[in-house]
């Protein structure tokens, strides 16, 4: 309806049911508001005062002490761990390690932890273990068992007696140690390969069956890190794998020419030929010398690999992780021959005998080779 004012204008008087919606609407706005601001305190109270997150499960052991050999992977880390009861999972170890982005973080060494949670004993890790009484040793690549014996003892003190006696006596273990030695050579031949080259960390008071131990965990674990299958395939075992890394590890200078060098090897022992490699004479005649004379070929040895068909009986070298890489994974190629052409130490590579011929009249030219 409507109605006057006193100046005579007329004026609209809102019907009952529409102030009702008015009220109404007005109200709803109020409580959203409301809703909204109470909301945003709710957030900067939690922001404030956060909410205490669900702890971790904590695994208490008595003072346990452990390896954690150079180069192994966080699931093999993992596997350490659970084995020496400090965690419950060795694959929760991997997965939080890879969320946290610290794989290449990782620390070998020996440890001496008494539990914790994961966050704890994956910190542990990264840290590295507590800097006491201890010494490096660095073992290099390329080495004969011999040699790589001589170096621990002018490096840690130990006798040559007292490190033999360790690795013959059975206190130094590996599963991949053959029953004998090649006929006609020292039993330390066995050991031939399995003693991984690394800079490592020992306490000062390390025996000899301790530091040899954990050459020979080391170069096990690396081992199993890799993925053998094309070998397997091919009729190898893992311990062949090894060989022919130890090959590769004496006659590739380049990190490019290992898988190249590898293909090499697979393709000869497929195709039934000698190997012909000048590495497996020089450690058939026990000298470290470059040069091989025409008589050096015909020395009577299950390691001269121009005269015994297949791989020599055991690795000749210790071998670092490329050359392992390069073993398990060979180049595909079609290459039977390969010579030094460049005095940098890449190799050419060949199909044929008869390219591979030119390539090495070339590098004799050229004053590479004699």
């Amino acid at each position: 309806m409507t109605f006057s004012d006193p100046g005579g204008r007329e004026r609209f008087q809102l019907q009952p049911a529409v102030l009702w919606l008015l009220k109404f609407g007005g109200v709803i706005i109020v409580v959203l508001l409301i809703a909204v601001y109470g909301a945003r305190m709710a957030r900067d109270l939690a922001a404030r005062f956060p909410a205490e997150q669900e702890a971790e499960p904590t695994v208490t052991v008595g003072e346990t002490s452990f390896t954690i050999p150079a180069g192994v992977s966080a699931r093999t880390i993992g596997e350490i761990l659970e084995d020496n009861g400090l965690i419950e999972d060795g694959g929760a170890f991997e997965r939080e390690v890879r969320r946290l982005g610290v794989a290449d973080q990782l620390q070998a060494g020996v440890y001496t932890l008494s539990g914790g949670t994961l966050s704890e004993i994956v910190a542990a890790v990264v840290a590295g273990p507590a800097p006491t009484n201890v010494f490096l040793l660095t073992v290099i690549e390329g080495l004969t068992v011999d040699a790589m014996l001589d170096s621990i003892v002018e490096q840690s003190g130990h006798s040559r007696e007292e490190l033999e006696e360790a690795l013959l006596g059975g206190e130094v273990k590996s599963v991949l140690l053959p029953e004998s030695a090649p006929s006609g050579y020292p039993e330390t031949a066995r050991w031939e390969g399995l003693l991984a080259p690394d800079t490592y960390e020992f306490r000062t008071d390390a025996s000899p069956e301790q530091i040899l131990s954990r050459m020979a965990d080391t170069l096990v674990s690396r081992l199993d890190d890799q993925d053998w299958t094309l070998l397997e395939d091919a009729g190898l075992t893992p311990y062949q794998g090894l060989i022919i890394a130890s090959l590769i590890e004496r006659e590739a200078k380049l990190a490019e020419d290992r898988p190249l060098i590898a293909s090499v090897i697979m393709n000869r022992l497929e195709a039934g030929i000698a190997l012909q490699i000048d590495a497996t004479v020089l450690y058939a005649l026990g000298e470290n010398r470059g040069q091989l004379l025409l008589e050096d070929l015909e020395v009577d040895s299950p390691y001269n690999t121009y005269l015994q068909p297949g791989l020599p009986p055991t690795p000749i070298a210790g071998v670092r992780v490329a050359s392992l890489e390069a073993a398990a994974q060979p180049a595909d190629t079609a290459f039977y021959y390969y010579v030094l052409v460049d005095l940098s130490g890449r190799h050419g590579f060949s199909e044929t005998l008869e390219e591979h011929n030119r390539k090495k009249q070339e590098a004799k030219d050229a004053g590479i080779i004699p």
